[in-house]
């Protein structure tokens, strides 16, 4: 005989590591209905019995509440644990908010409507045309698939419909001619606030969940290891020699700014990093005071050799022609891991990734992701090299986002191939600088304190 069914059970918790989110943990049968009513209140698939609520308005506690009172009323058995209860529980209130005159509930009202906003657009429902900045915040134009076009201003919880218009063509011209020469084509880059949200909803890789668990157990880097006195000798070599680049250290005395005097190209050098967390921020930007473009990060044990060759890379050619990146195509693709393939590493299709193995028992893996580099707003790496450990657990990682300078990936990739070996490495091909140009706000206060601000 079949074993009976189990009635269904959903646990609703704090997604760890991810502010605000919430997860909602699936036992029992059937799940399938469980997980419809979930989806209807805003929870998406995060494995085969998890599902997760990410919002841009923080109001994941709240939302997490209505949808547990609707399960329960369905007959579904819903625990809330204590820390999800201690943050439905707590009051709190925005700081500085623009709207003061707004009771509580009329601020979720203003900022639900932001959530369908930014919901529509994900879903591609709402199709942004362009953006610009107004001197304040982000404005947009752009149409709904089945309705009217629409003027948006302002980010994140504080984004709202500034204006109708019967078609496209009227839209577009009426913000053009509103914003002039500060209008740019297609969405504005996503905020901290949307890409915290589009992680959460990202399934976490073993290897990260492992190196965070585990630091103490990662196997011993291979040749060119790092030490963070290494990487602050790289950070005063490299300013020392080179006169275009200025820096200053921040008021806490724990993160260095390296500032191109062109203004595109950005390094952000962080003292105090966490093991196994980020210590080098690169950001390439279209102007002094344009978009940022692309950019790079690197956890704290990346080779020092390594991070000197990106380095270099960024200050060997025109600063503006490095931060003007690369679209990703066929020819870029090839041309950026031309050093792997001249070094015999070989490549496999895995879903949407392209990997790229060491040869013989290195333990280094270059990966582009195909999916990241055709969705740049997502905020997902579209080329991540790791090496150490294996490939699940990679004792250093270094990040691109899809718009990376292709020279740049290819010291990278020659170097990855080459440099950390103790053979002799052939000559370091031409880089890519010119190569495939065109091929085919408001900050949130910290929450802290019983009457706690967002």
């Amino acid at each position: 005989m079949p074993p009976p069914e189990v009635d269904p059970h959903l646990r609703l918790d704090l997604l760890d590591g991810r502010p605000g989110a919430v997860t909602a943990t699936i036992t029992g049968a059937p799940t399938h209905t469980v997980r419809a009513l979930l989806a209807v209140h805003g929870f998406e698939p995060l494995d085969d019995a998890t599902m997760v609520m990410a919002r841009i308005d923080r109001e994941e506690p709240h939302y997490a509440e209505l949808a547990a009172r609707a399960l329960r009323a369905e007959g579904v058995t819903v625990d809330i644990t204590p820390q999800l209860r201690e943050e439905i529980d707590t009051e709190w209130t925005w700081a500085n908010y623009p709207m003061p005159w707004c009771s509580r509930e009329e601020i979720r009202e203003v900022s639900n409507d932001a959530q369908q906003i930014y919901d529509d657009i994900r879903s591609g429902r709402l199709i942004i045309h362009a953006h610009a900045h107004d001197g304040w915040t982000t404005v947009a134009v752009g149409t709904y698939r089945d309705g009217p076009s629409i003027h948006l201003h302002g980010v994140n919880h504080l984004r709202v419909e500034a204006g109708r218009y019967d078609t496209p063509v009227k839209a577009i011209a009426e913000f053009e001619r509103l914003y002039g020469d500060a209008v740019r084509h297609g969405p504005a880059p996503a905020t901290s606030t949307e890409r915290d949200a589009e992680q959460a909803r990202t399934p976490s890789t073993p290897y990260a969940a492992d190196a965070q668990a585990s630091p103490a157990m990662a196997e011993p880097a291979e040749a060119g290891s790092a030490s963070l006195d290494d990487h602050e000798a790289l950070l005063k070599d490299f300013l020392e020699s080179q006169g275009e680049w200025e820096c200053w250290r921040t008021w806490s005395d724990d993160t260095t700014h390296a500032v191109h005097e062109s203004l595109v190209l950005r390094a952000e050098f962080i003292h105090e990093a966490e093991p196994t967390g980020t210590q080098w921020k690169i950001a390439a930007y279209e102007s002094p005071v344009g978009e940022r473009v692309w950019h790079a990060t690197a956890s704290t044990t990346v080779p020092v050799e390594i991070m000197q060759v990106v380095l270099d890379s960024l200050a060997s050619a025109d600063a503006v022609e490095i931060a003007e990146g690369n679209q990703i195509s066929e020819a870029t693709i090839g041309e950026a891991t031309r050093p792997l393939a001249g070094a015999g590493w070989k490549h496999t299709i895995d879903g949407r990734a392209i990997r790229w193995q060491a040869p013989g028992d290195r333990a280094i893996s270059v990966q582009f992701d195909a999916f990241a580099a055709h969705a740049p707003h997502s905020g997902l790496p579209a080329w991540t090299f790791r090496g150490g450990g294996d490939a699940n657990s990679p004792q250093w990682v270094l990040h691109f986002s899809p718009r990376a300078a292709a020279s740049v990936l290819q010291d990278v990739a020659f170097e990855v191939a080459n440099g950390l070996t103790r053979q002799p490495a052939p000559p370091r091909p031409q880089g890519l600088n010119a190569l495939s140009r065109n091929d085919s706000v408001v900050q949130l206060a910290p929450r802290a304190g019983s009457a706690r601000s967002r």
